[in-house]
């Protein structure tokens, strides 16, 4: 029977049906939905990942030691007598091992982001989110700070009890300890970011000797918290809600893409049991519920219940799925790496690996092979001397001694080879024109390697020679290098003869 007294308006009825869909009432405005609180709920909830061996965890140590190898040795390794990877911005040069690039050379900065696109777009098309779980710097970092923790503060169960427990001596030692490594590994990975954008050399003397500019401490605090922040703190928060790949991932996969999933097929219904029992005879799946691949989940999902944009594609459930199917004398690949049409239609690995090769990996394929060339032919055919003339603007043309007519120029000249170079100057455009340096009263000039250099220079011609007006005329520069190698570059400008 209603509760409702007799005369009651059914209007608070009708309040309670309000369709979710609508804005909250002004009443409950200041109240938290379920799913709201389940939202806070999950992202206060800090994560305990259980460590885990197997062959991807195998693959994701290799890749922390090579991407690291990289990343920290990268700095100190010499060539031609200088850092082998430098963007100096003071001096506006990136120098990658034996080239040397300019502002003038944005482009092929455009085309690596290009290129880096693309080849997002096709490992994700492929595998899914592949660079997230093995050589992503949040991962990586993440890793590194975990296995940290681990070695202080235990595996799963040990650090739940410790974090439970109330704060002792013991207790701020252990996490004391913990976050000096963390901070060390956090100065080092920032002192060595920095190091990519200022010699290293001279940084690591002027960082002992506490002499370093307050824009180069800035950063280096600043890359350090960062480190520190992210992968001891927010570590599965960044790749969960802050990442946008996270987001637009699902737009690039499909049904043929390899990713981490569950064969619910084979698993389902799961539920627990012996060893002894024939759980096929007992109607029961392959998946025993113990929840380890939840347990080991870095972002903490349960990757029974399918694709999610959270998983970052690491397999750790992967291998301890693995481990459990052994323990149960059952067949490997519960879990595994394999596409949602391999599951729905039963088909082997390698009947889901040949619908890899589809229309969209084919087209991102050609896209990238072909930006790719197109890069590598115009670094190899790119010209190592450049030149820019710039009229002097404060000294038209004039008639001086010897009965000549003269006009004031600068010269920009970029010599971006690691080499010295002398240039001979010559100008085309009317009969007995010549040119030389102001500095020299020579039509030759030397440019030291990867330099930038101003070289202010006179054009004359015989009064008569040309009419008065502007006239275009060519300044050429060509030398020889070191190594025989022949450079010319040539730009026209114009001659201003006087009435």
């Amino acid at each position: 029977m209603s509760s409702q007294t007799p005369g009651q308006s059914d209007a608070s009825t009708a309040q309670e049906a309000v369709p979710a869909w609508q804005p909250p009432r002004v009443r409950d405005r200041g109240r938290k939905s379920p799913q709201v609180e389940q939202a806070l709920a999950d992202v206060r909830r800090k994560i305990h990942p259980r460590s885990v061996k197997g062959l991807f965890n195998n693959w994701r140590v290799t890749m922390v030691i090579v991407t690291q190898l990289i990343f920290y040795g990268l700095p100190w390794l010499q060539w031609n007598g200088r850092q082998a990877v430098l963007f100096d911005l003071v001096e506006r040069k990136f120098y990658l091992f034996g080239m040397v690039l300019w502002p003038q050379d944005v482009i092929y900065l455009t085309v690596l982001l290009v290129l880096s696109a693309f080849s997002l777009f096709l490992f994700t098309a492929i595998a899914g989110r592949l660079f997230c779980g093995y050589a992503c710097p949040q991962t990586v970092y993440t890793e590194i700070f975990m296995w940290v923790e681990r070695r202080i503060e235990g595996d799963r169960v040990a650090r739940i009890r410790l974090d439970e427990e109330p704060m002792s001596f013991r207790k701020f030692r252990i996490k004391a300890t913990k976050h000096i490594i963390w901070i060390a590994i956090a100065w080092w990975t920032g002192s060595t970011f920095i190091g990519y954008f200022a010699p290293i050399r001279e940084l690591g003397m002027d960082l002992i000797n506490f002499e370093l500019g307050p824009w180069q401490w800035f950063w280096m605090v600043f890359y350090s918290f960062a480190t520190w922040g992210n992968a001891g703190f927010l570590r599965e928060s960044v790749c969960k809600y802050m990442c946008p790949y996270a987001r637009f991932q699902s737009v690039m996969v499909d049904q043929d893409t390899f990713v981490v999933t569950y064969d619910h097929v084979r698993g389902e219904p799961r539920g627990g049991r012996s060893r002894r029992i024939d759980h096929k005879e007992a109607g029961m799946g392959d998946c025993v519920d113990c929840t380890l691949c939840v347990q080991v989940c870095p972002t903490g999902i349960d990757i029974r219940d399918g694709l999610q944009y959270m998983c970052i594609g690491c397999g750790a459930c992967v291998d301890v799925c693995n481990q459990v199917m052994d323990k149960m004398g059952y067949e490997q690949g519960l879990i595994r790496y394999t596409s949602g049409n391999a599951i729905e239609e039963r088909l082997t690995q390698s009947q889901a690996r040949r619908r890899v090769l589809r229309p969209r990996v084919i087209a991102y394929t050609i896209i990238l092979a072909s930006v790719a060339i197109a890069l590598a032919v115009s670094m190899l055919t790119r010209t190592t001397l450049r030149m820019d003339v710039i009229r002097d603007r404060g000294v038209l043309g004039r008639e001086v001694a010897g009965g000549l007519i003269e006009n004031v120029y600068r010269l920009q000249v970029m010599n971006t080879a690691e080499l010295p170079l002398t240039l001979h100057l010559n100008v085309d455009g009317a009969q007995g024109m010549v040119i030389e340096t102001i500095d020299t009263n020579r039509d030759t000039v030397d440019v030291g390697p990867a330099a930038n250099q101003p070289v202010p220079v006179v054009v004359r011609v015989p009064v008569g020679s040309l009419v008065p007006g502007l006239h275009d005329i060519s300044i050429t520069a060509d030398g020889k290098m070191p190594d025989g190698r022949e450079v010319s570059v040539s730009e026209t400008t114009r001659f201003y003869v006087p009435e």
